[in-house]
């Protein structure tokens, strides 16, 4: 466990959904270890989350496009001095190998899952407020209370199809944030504000700070220019304010 608690702020959409899809992935894999009734409960309503924001964004093509930018960078680099030649092309051959995959995959992302009637069943009334009651959907309820082989088996089933974007998130991901340059910054009476180089690609900005200090961070901006301020959480009622102390903290700008 870390002494530092880290806020990270996306600087445009594709990296926006990128990450709420990886946190989404994370609380299913923890769901789907559970083996009580609510595990499994949760875990199909984060299934759920993640098929919704699949039927919104065109992530397969997003991905590929986020890649190809990767592959061209990781090639123009190995043109460069000083370089460890042997890492970077196992990341070259962890980026082609993942761009091969998603190529591979056919039809639309997540129309697998609808061909179960359960699952087509649990996603109709999982839009009302507690509409998966045991008399609402008996069968569920049947589902539910099978060993838990059985339910591991049909939820893995229903998931493995989307293991190559969960994949490719993780390894763009991980790409951009060790990209980071690192700097220790002081924020005059909890503001602080930074401009971003224009001519670089940045695409992520990650605020670290001592959890013993009783501040959160607030980022907002886009891709030229943040805003960080530190806020005091409220034991009441009332808004938090932001402080009048200065506060130390370690800025990274992820671009990669």
């Amino acid at each position: 466990m870390t002494n530092t608690i880290t806020y990270e702020f996306p600087l445009n959409e594709r990296i926006r959904v990128f990450i709420r899809l990886e946190q989404l992935f994370k609380q299913f894999n923890h769901f789907l270890n559970g083996a009580s009734v609510w595990d499994k409960r949760a875990a199909l309503n984060v299934l759920l989350d993640i098929m919704a924001i699949l039927s919104r964004n065109d992530l397969k093509s997003e991905l590929l496009k986020e890649l190809d930018r990767h592959s061209k960078v990781l090639n123009k680099l190995s043109q460069s001095q000083g370089v460890d030649s042997e890492k970077l092309s196992q990341l070259l051959n962890d980026v082609g190998r993942t761009s091969k995959n998603l190529y591979a995959s056919s039809g639309k992302i997540g129309i697998h899952v609808m061909e179960s009637d359960l699952f087509q069943s649990i996603a109709q009334r999982s839009s009302i407020p507690g509409g998966t009651c045991s008399f609402d959907l008996p069968e569920f309820h049947y589902w539910l209370e099978q060993e838990e082989a059985i339910r591991l088996k049909d939820l893995q089933q229903w998931s493995t199809p989307f293991n190559d974007i969960r994949n490719a998130i993780d390894l763009i991901l991980n790409l951009i944030r060790n990209s980071r340059r690192d700097t220790q910054e002081i924020a005059k009476a909890g503001f602080f504000q930074i401009s971003l180089d224009h001519s670089q690609p940045y695409q992520l900005v990650k605020v670290s700070l001592d959890k013993s200090l009783r501040y959160f961070a607030e980022i907002s901006g886009g891709k030229h220019r943040c805003t960080i301020r530190f806020m005091v959480p409220s034991n009441d009622e009332k808004r938090p304010l932001q402080s009048s102390d200065d506060v130390p903290f370690t800025l990274s700008c992820c671009q990669f």
